[in-house]
Order: structure tokens, then sequence, then C-alpha cells
């Protein structure tokens, strides 16, 4: 049957397509981490991420893309595939999605995004799903979101809340 789902940045895009593709699959999903970069691609800011990665991640130059360098830090902490990670940033990309793309996803959706997040404003996502409720996560950037007690405390709340 169907399920509830959480995904984080590439997995909550990730989710995104696979609920498009089935939207009954899906009973609840709370995604994470995204906003306007459900609609729009950077790729200038994509090159630099990859590079940052594949120099190792430990660049502590300040006048380096931020950003970069801390995408490079994470895929290189342990556990992290920093190889893979260069390489799903390096690929073709999947065609750009429109807000009317999203009116598929029925399900109740949660968007939590942290208020330091550089993915930010996430208004046209929420805007775009039928019935979507949003999270902003309190002194929470990008990389802390999954670690959020706010976080957790939100998705929590959604699943329990929302009927299914």
């Amino acid at each position: 049957g169907p399920v509830d789902a959480i995904g984080f940045s590439l997995g909550a895009m990730t989710l995104i397509r696979a609920a498009l593709a089935q939207p009954q699959r899906f009973r609840r999903l709370v995604l994470a981490g995204i906003g306007k970069n459900v609609f729009e691609r950077d790729d200038e800011a994509t090159a630099a991420i990859v590079a940052a990665i594949e120099e190792g991640g430990d660049s502590t130059d300040t006048g380096s893309d931020n950003r970069a360098r801390l995408f490079a830090q994470y895929a290189h902490q342990s556990g992290n595939d920093p190889v893979a990670l260069a390489a799903v940033m390096r690929r073709t990309p999947a065609a750009t999605l429109t807000p009317a793309d999203l009116a598929a996803i029925a399900c109740p959706v949660l968007v939590a995004v942290g208020d330091q997040d550089f993915v930010l404003p996430a208004d046209d996502l929420v805007a775009a799903l039928p019935d979507a409720r949003f999270a902003s996560l309190r002194r929470t950037d990008h990389f802390a979101t999954p670690e959020s007690f706010d976080f957790i405390d939100a998705a929590l709340e959604f699943l329990d809340a929302v009927p299914g």
C-alpha cells in the first residue's frame, strides 16, 4: 500500500520524482532542504560544488565559494561517499519541473526548510503542491537540517496528525 516517506535535499528531490511517476504509492511526504531549487538550477554553483568535492573538501580558503566548501566537507564526512555525490551532481539534469507538474502529488506534504538554508524561499514549492504545509526550522542551515530537533519534531507531528 501507500507509504509515508521522508527525504532531505537530493533525497527530497528524488521523492518528488517518484511521487510524480507513481503518486498512488505515497500516503504522505516530508520534503526537507528543498525550495526554489526544485524549479531552477544553478549550474555555476553546481560546478563549484563538484570541484570542491573532488579537491578533497578540506579547503579553508576564505575566497572560495562557501556553499561549495560546506558541500565538500559534508561529502567527506565519515559514512558519506564523495565520489558518488560528485557523480550525481555531474549527471545530465532531469527535465526542469514546473509548478504545474507538482499538481499530480495529491497526498499531504510537509516542506521543512531551515531559516538559514540557501534553498529559500520555498513559497513557490509549497504553493504548487495541492496539500502542502510549511515548517520553518529556526536557526538551521541546510546541513544541520537532518539533525535538527525542530525538523524531527515537525516531521513526527505531521506524520502523526495527518489522517491516513
